[in-house]
């Protein structure tokens, strides 16, 4: 979910769909929406000279797209021999199941609930296919099974719905967490610090090129919002959806039901911390 199609200060992204790194390439999911932007992106990611792949986030239940990332990858040369899931929601998970069965793979994930063979991920993974290696790194906020994957060779990161190529994502209240979500993007940020980490593949929109860029621009954001709603609950608006009307103003009204959840989030956060 997005505050808005784009905000001020925000680095601006590029590649939406195709190469967008030397080992990740992006088939785009025909769903777009004001919640999905252009559509969700499924990841296929392989070393340039293996024949094997791992796909992240086969997307939605769409017979037509599950069958085009597994022909994309058939194109360049790979067979999928591994789906991995940044989170369970539908627009991610939900033809994870099916392609599994199209392709022949297990599906790993944190939640078990969307598990497709023993095995789950957890922090410290790494994940090897075909001489690809990629980094499991847990970042809860948006959904408590949030997660995302670093890809070291590539100086990368995919973050699912944590960080979207435009707009900001909300925190899924009750699952998602604030506390959480502000935890993760400082470990993502430490990422473009200690990993050399400078591009963002996100579960949404377009390839950022400034990955640190973009997390501190979250992080800003994020903190100015929290005020926001603070100053708004001094001000005598108590409910969330009093919230919402006077902090999310400025955003499309069909936004307004996830923006609830996410001030339903920080109102916790606040109250946990005795500020309101």
């Amino acid at each position: 979910m997005t505050d808005a199609a784009s905000l001020p200060g925000q680095p601006r992204g590029g590649v939406i769909g195709g190469q967008a790194t030397a080992r990740a390439h992006c088939v785009l999911a025909p769903n777009p929406s004001p919640m999905t932007l252009d559509g969700t992106n499924t990841w296929i990611l392989a070393e340039p000279d293996s024949e094997l792949a791992v796909v992240v986030d086969p997307g939605p239940l769409d017979e037509d797209h599950l069958r085009h990332v597994i022909g994309t990858a058939e194109r360049a040369g790979k067979r999928v021999g591994l789906t991995l899931l940044t989170h369970g929601h539908p627009d991610h998970a939900e033809g994870a199941a099916r392609f599994a069965e199209l392709s022949g793979t297990r599906v790993r994930a944190l939640d078990p609930a969307f598990r497709l063979g023993e095995e789950g991920l957890a922090a410290g993974d790494v994940v090897s296919m075909g001489g690809l290696e990629v980094r499991v790194v847990p970042t809860p906020g948006h959904t408590a099974d949030s997660l995302s994957f670093h890809l070291p060779a590539d100086g990368a990161v995919l973050t699912g719905d944590t960080v979207l190529g435009r707009g900001t994502t909300m925190v899924a209240h009750p699952d998602g967490r604030l506390g959480d979500y502000l935890d993760s993007l400082r470990l993502l940020r430490s990422l473009t610090v200690d990993d050399g980490v400078g591009t963002v593949l996100p579960g949404h929109g377009p390839v950022l090129e400034d990955a640190q860029g973009a997390l501190d621009f979250y992080l800003v954001h994020r903190a100015k919002r929290l005020a926001q709603v603070e100053t708004a609950v001094e001000n005598g608006f108590r409910t969330p959806s009093g919230v919402v009307e006077h902090v999310y103003a400025d955003v499309d009204r069909s936004l307004w039901p996830a923006a609830e959840l996410s001030v339903r989030a920080q109102l916790e956060y606040l109250r946990e911390r005795g500020a309101v």
